[in-house]
């Protein structure tokens, strides 16, 4: 029997701003994930204007799948991911989404598919363009400051040393299952990442 659940996934799109000044960021906790993709197999991210954003193709397990950094700003995320699935004509079902997620504790990450963009502008700008909101994401823990006031500031700002570590230990955990999630089979990798450790 299959263990797939899914429809393997061609594209994986990190949130985050462009600039040295946002690279270590909260915000760009997405970025991070997709430079670890690209860093472990073999990929060299490569700017593409008519993508909106920087490139890269690498073949996970066998599977090819498209990496992507939007180079717009957060809130104008969706230009990009629109962009690239409409030139490969990837659905929206075989797309996941890295991004920071302040409902979720630093150090932890979680699978989902669907949903509502949490008040997240890159998240928000995907589902607009998309018209829709059944792609994947992967929801990258940096937890919350406690006050919504504080959340711009927040998540342009740099973790502590220890949340950074966390969130780089639980990015590299995450990474070394997307072969399994590449190729569809999302359950199982839900039910190790959401166990309680």
């Amino acid at each position: 029997m299959s263990a797939k659940d899914s429809t393997p996934i061609r594209m994986i799109v990190g949130l985050g701003n462009p600039g040295a000044q946002y690279e270590d960021t909260r915000h760009n906790a997405g970025f991070w994930f997709v430079g670890l993709v690209a860093r472990r197999h073999g990929g060299m991210f490569k700017s593409e204007s008519k993508f909106h954003g920087q490139t890269c193709r690498v073949r996970i397990d066998g599977q090819e799948c498209w990496l992507l950094k939007p180079s717009t700003f957060m809130n104008r995320s969706g230009q990009a991911v629109s962009a690239l699935s409409k030139y490969f004509k990837i659905p929206m079902e075989e797309i996941l989404v890295a991004h920071d997620e302040l409902d979720i504790p630093a150090g932890a990450i979680r699978l989902k598919k669907g949903g509502g963009h949490g008040g997240h502008n890159g998240l928000r700008d995907i589902v607009s363009t998309l018209g829709g909101k059944d792609f994947w994401r992967l929801r990258i823990g940096i937890d919350h400051p406690g006050n919504s006031r504080q959340v711009v500031d927040y998540v342009l700002g740099r973790p502590s040393r220890d949340d950074a570590d966390a969130i780089e230990q639980e990015i590299a955990r995450a990474e070394a299952l997307l072969p399994k999630i590449v190729a569809g089979e999302v359950q199982r990798v839900m039910n190790l990442l959401h166990a309680v450790r």
